[in-house]
């Protein structure tokens, strides 16, 4: 449906009564945005938990976890991009008023998780063979081995959170999410304790036992997703159909799914290639790049979850065919976004050396670790921005855009001025750094221009799509 052209003249009521739904619309971001980043983060913070309880035995297991867990990260991320397609659907469904449909939805998303665990537990097998491509130390690629065969145990559990996740946050159903964050954040602590230096009848597994109880986590956290999702009651319907895989919805979720996986592919891949690159530079370079990863990882969940709520109001309004509504919650999420990354930019900028030792009391990663926060500290806006435009963007059902994007700014901008620095003018990780600054603020660019036009139309829900 396109909007009718208006003949009415503006009116001095006009800015007040935009003011007015712009603020109604902050609110609730703001109310939905704070959950779901707290369980965004939940997922990050045991990554960090895991760097944390590792990072005690010395900088080369620092260094190694952190290197498979972002292998497992750039492979996965995949899965979890193929899995976000369910999310404009889902909530496309719930705005147009059936929420049967959203539940078909959701069940679909289930299936389709099934599949990209199997498909994607091949690449991940066989990835370690990379490590001797790209010069990474021997004596760190057992550990890094260890601790990525453990983690992919747990692709299953992580993917099919994440469709929970969607469903119940089309709803702003938050509270389950926050428990599961709380509860699993609490067992993996306990649990990396325990694994990681041995206790008792537990024999020490170092990183592997980092890698083990993340696993564990995160089958906890899904069972509380489930049981959430189980509570929520439908009107009268055919629960069998809803049960059944249906291959022309997981087919529509493919298509918005594989382009978010790409896109997200390409800002992970080219993170974890700077991370290749750095432990090629050293076991100190690696474990310092890998230690403010973690961090800048921790604050772009904070984005992620403001993107994600971003994504559902502006997957409501489009699903209720109402386009005022629809670029007034994009911006919505911008605006809010904004704030929260300028906090973690002030931190990272005044706090280097204290932010760093929470992670590792290895003074020489300490050291090397300061000047890449303040490389971090003036990317974070773009960050944010980046990772909050692609959301709006799936929220609206556009995602090949964001894909085409990602590609342009990272590889084509950021990657190359990355290998400039880096070693053409003798930078080192500090150079690699600022390569991948200058890709994330072209990606906000072209993100937010599109909302900007696209927004201007009345946008097709996808339940209604030919």
């Amino acid at each position: 449906m396109k909007l009718e052209p208006s003949n009415q003249q503006p009116s001095n009521h006009t800015i007040p009564r935009f003011m007015s739904a712009f603020r109604t619309e902050l609110r609730s971001l703001i109310r939905l945005a704070g959950p779901l980043a707290a369980a965004q983060a939940g997922t990050q913070v045991m990554g960090l938990v895991d760097l944390a309880v590792v990072g005690r035995l010395g900088a080369r297991e620092l260094g190694a976890a952190g290197l498979g867990n972002a292998i497992f990260f750039t492979i996965s991320i995949l899965g979890v991009g193929i899995v976000f397609g369910v999310d404009p659907m889902i909530s496309h469904a719930f705005g147009g008023g059936d929420p049967v449909r959203a539940r078909h939805v959701l069940w679909q998303g289930v299936w389709l998780a099934i599949g990209v665990t199997v498909a994607l537990t091949i690449p991940l097998l066989f990835a370690p063979m990379l490590f001797p491509l790209f010069g990474v130390e021997r004596s760190l690629q057992p550990m890094a081995i260890q601790f990525l065969l453990v983690r992919t145990a747990g692709l299953a559990p992580f993917l099919l959170f994440i469709v929970a996740r969607a469903y119940l946050q089309a709803q702003h159903v938050t509270r389950p999410m926050v428990m599961a964050m709380l509860i699993g954040n609490v067992f993996n602590l306990v649990a990396d304790v325990v694994l990681v230096f041995g206790w008792g009848p537990f024999p020490r597994m170092g990183v592997a036992g980092a890698a083990l109880s993340t696993d564990l986590g995160a089958v906890l956290q899904l069972a509380i997703a489930v049981w959430a999702v189980t509570s929520i009651h439908l009107p009268p319907h055919d629960a069998g159909v809803l049960h059944h895989a249906r291959w022309p919805e997981i087919r529509q979720a493919i298509r918005l799914g594989f382009p978010i996986g790409g896109q997200l592919a390409a800002e992970v891949g080219v993170f974890a290639l700077v991370g290749l690159l750095a432990g090629h530079l050293g076991a100190i370079d690696l474990a310092a790049h890998q230690l403010v990863l973690g961090f800048v990882s921790l604050t772009f969940t904070i984005s992620v979850g403001v993107a994600s709520a971003g994504s559902v109001r502006v997957g409501l309004a489009v699903g209720a065919r109402d386009q005022a509504r629809t670029r007034t919650a994009g911006f919505a999420a911008v605006i809010g976004g904004i704030g929260f990354m300028l906090a973690g930019a002030t931190i990272f900028a005044l706090f280097p050396r204290a932010v760093a030792r929470l992670l590792t009391n290895q003074e020489t990663v300490i050291a090397a670790a300061v000047p890449i926060f303040l490389v971090a500290a003036v990317f974070q806006l773009s960050d944010g921005l980046q990772a909050i435009g692609a959301g709006v963007l799936r929220g609206a059902g556009d995602t090949v855009f964001p894909l085409a994007a990602n590609l342009v700014g990272h590889w084509l901008v950021g990657f190359p001025i990355a290998l400039y620095l880096g070693f053409h003018r003798k930078m080192g990780i500090v150079g690699l750094w600022w390569g991948l600054c200058a890709g994330l603020t072209a990606v906000a660019i072209l993100l937010l221009f599109r909302f900007n036009r696209l927004s201007k139309t009345a946008i097709v829900p996808i339940t209604r799509r030919a």
